[in-house]
């Protein structure tokens, strides 16, 4: 298992840029996948952007071309950058990891990002 815990939300402009934080209480080099999920008021949570160990991504479609998911081995830390953000990516974000293939995800407790004028 591992602790994390996500940082970067906050009130933005439609158009505006964000960059989330998820910091991982040990060593990610190894750990399978990582991910970004976000959950609407009323909505289901869904997967925005997943990261492989050796550095694979998957992007929702909505987001794609607007959000860079990256990972910082040297710092324990995964990143979502977000551009060009809508209204609909208002959303509580979290950050997920699975420390081996079959495991369960570890999750951190969410960071709300807003985005309004």
């Amino acid at each position: 298992q591992v602790q994390l815990v996500e940082s970067g939300g906050g009130l933005v402009q439609p158009g505006g840029s964000l960059r989330l934080s998820c910091a991982a209480s040990r060593s990610i080099t190894n750990i399978y996948a990582m991910g970004w999920f976000r959950q609407a008021p009323g909505k289901q949570r869904e997967l925005v952007a997943r990261i492989s160990s050796g550095g694979s991504t998957v992007y929702a479609d909505s987001v794609k071309g607007r959000f860079t998911i990256s990972r910082e081995n040297a710092k324990n830390t995964m990143y979502l950058q977000m551009n060009s953000l809508k209204p609909e990516d208002t959303a509580v974000y979290y950050c997920d990891a699975v420390v081996e293939v079959g495991g369960l995800p570890s999750w951190g407790q969410g960071t709300q990002v807003t985005v309004s004028s």
